[in-house]
């Protein structure tokens, strides 16, 4: 019982010690930014999703909301991979376009600027896609 740990001492050197200071203001530098899809954005991919659903292709789906990506994914079933996977990337913004949709084994579908360009891809049939 007499090894004290000093928690100040493990502390990264670039990063300013909080740890004294007690009082309930809101950190000013927030760095860590997350990239999320806008209400326009998912208003547009839970139409496409909605009709997906009724017709019995889709049945779920997910949404996760990273620092340099947000991506939306749907599954044909529960517990299984994504059968698509929408994403936003916005340092892409400038070069290849901000949204792709992967498929399940990882490949580009459609990548542009405009979202609802590229969900036109998703209410094609299966057969006529082209991978780019």
């Amino acid at each position: 019982m007499t090894n004290i740990l000093n928690i100040k001492k493990y502390a990264p050197l670039n990063t300013k010690n909080d740890w004294d200071n007690h009082s309930n203001s809101p950190k000013k530098n927030i760095q860590n930014k997350i990239t999320a899809f806008s209400r326009e954005e998912l208003n547009s991919i839970l139409i496409i999703y909605g009709r997906k659903v009724v017709s019995g292709e889709w049945k779920d789906y997910t949404i996760d909301t990273l620092n340099d990506q947000a991506i939306f994914s749907v599954y044909k079933k529960t517990n299984e991979l994504p059968q698509f996977s929408i994403y936003k990337i916005p340092k892409l913004k400038n070069s290849q376009g901000m949204y792709q949709i992967k498929s399940t084994d990882g490949r580009i579908l459609k990548r542009g600027s405009e979202l609802p360009l590229v969900l036109k891809i998703l209410e094609k049939d299966k057969s006529k896609y082209k991978i780019i």
